[in-house]
Parts: C-alpha cells; sequence; structure tokens
C-alpha cells in the first residue's frame, strides 16, 4: 500500500508544495522563509519517521501567518489524501513527550472529523522568527485539513523554544502511533460505521 503523494497550493498570498511519504525514514528537506518552522518540521519529519519535502514562498513582507498557517493546510491535506480510506491504520495515537523541564502531550484520532483543543501559554511575543502564537494557528489548520481529532497540551516548563520543540515532537510520535498498520485490521477500516 502506497502512502505517499506530492501536493501543491498556489494562492495570492503563498505557494506551497509537500511531498510526504508516511512509511518513511525521517528524511526530510524544508525550505521555508522561516528558520524556526523549518527546524521544527525537520524535527516532525524525524521523530515521525515521515519522509518530507516542504517549499514555502509567500508574503513574509507582511507578517509570516499567511505562510505558517498555509503550511499547515497543505500538510494536513497531505496526510488526508496519502491515508485515503485509512484501511488497517491503528487511527489513535498519543504521545506524553519531555523536553527537558517541559512535558508535552499529543492525542491524534484520524476519524475524518475535525476537532482540536490546545492548552499551553507563551510568555515570549516570537522564537527566533517564529511568532509563539502561529504554533496554534499551524496545527488547528493542520487538524481541519487531515479531518482529525487533534489535542495538545502543555504541563510545566519555562522556555517556550522548549515547549514549542515539544509540541511538535509529541505530535509526530502520535502521528506515527496513529498511522502505523495493525496488521490483525489489516483491510478494515478501524470504524464500526465501515467508513472514516
Amino acid at each position: 500500500m502506497k502512502r505517499s503523494l506530492a501536493i501543491q497550493r498556489k494562492t495570492n498570498e503563498t505557494d506551497i508544495s509537500v511531498q510526504l511519504n508516511i512509511d518513511g525514514e525521517g528524511i526530510y528537506s524544508v525550505n521555508t522563509p522561516i528558520g524556526f518552522l523549518n527546524h521544527m518540521l525537520e524535527l516532525f519529519s524525524r521523530h515521525g519517521l515521515l519522509d518530507l519535502e516542504i517549499k514555502a514562498k509567500g508574503d513574509t513582507y507582511i507578517d509570516e501567518h499567511h505562510i505558517v498557517e498555509d503550511i499547515g493546510i497543505v500538510l494536513g491535506q497531505a496526510f488526508s489524501k496519502a491515508l485515503s480510506k485509512k484501511r488497517g491504520i491503528s487511527r489513535y495515537g498519543f504521545f506524553i513527550l519531555p523536553m527537558d523541564e517541559v512535558l508535552a502531550t499529543a492525542a491524534i484520532d484520524f476519524s475524518g472529523r475535525y476537532a482540536f483543543q490546545f492548552n499551553c501559554e507563551f510568555v515570549r511575543e516570537k522564537v527566533d522568527d517564529l511568532s509563539t502564537e502561529l504554533v496554534y494557528d499551524f496545527w488547528d489548520a493542520f487538524a481541519q485539513y487531515a479531518r482529525v481529532s487533534l489535542h495538545i497540551k502543555v504541563e510545566n516548563g519555562r522556555n517556550d523554544h522548549h515547549k514549542i520543540e515539544a509540541i511538535f515532537k509529541s505530535i509526530a510520535r502520535a502521528i506515527r502511533i496513529a498511522c502505523e498498520i495493525d496488521n490483525r485490521i489489516k483491510n478494515e477500516i478501524p470504524s464500526t460505521k465501515g467508513v472514516l
């Protein structure tokens, strides 16, 4: 079962292309105008064992909101299309990740329905060149377009860099678990409805 694809989204504000292989090895090539987001997406790829190539450009002379949100949209679309009918997947995934003084929990359900909860407070307005408020917008857009229920909770923590890194890593690990094929149901849809 091939679970990889290439997808592009071009608007008047951004031009974004994503190549995703869910059954990868954590190989990445990320090129956006936002250095800190590049770093987060690279470690997302590595910890999720996702092969990921992202190229993005956009109207960052206004601010970085459009490009950050649109990358979330395209990445979500890529997961939705690559998983297709979701036959055989575990469907649910969660991970509790310590990042130094931070503890982050991510839980995801590839249910075909959107829900999003985000429980994290940031102190700084930015970490390097990424506005901390856009971490919410990125993952909210991802959840909408991947059509998943995604819950994020960060406990403890002093350092906003660590908080954001813990979020990306914990979600990567949760997605990795949720997307794994369960050989006992490899030809089945993981729902009594028969569709997700």
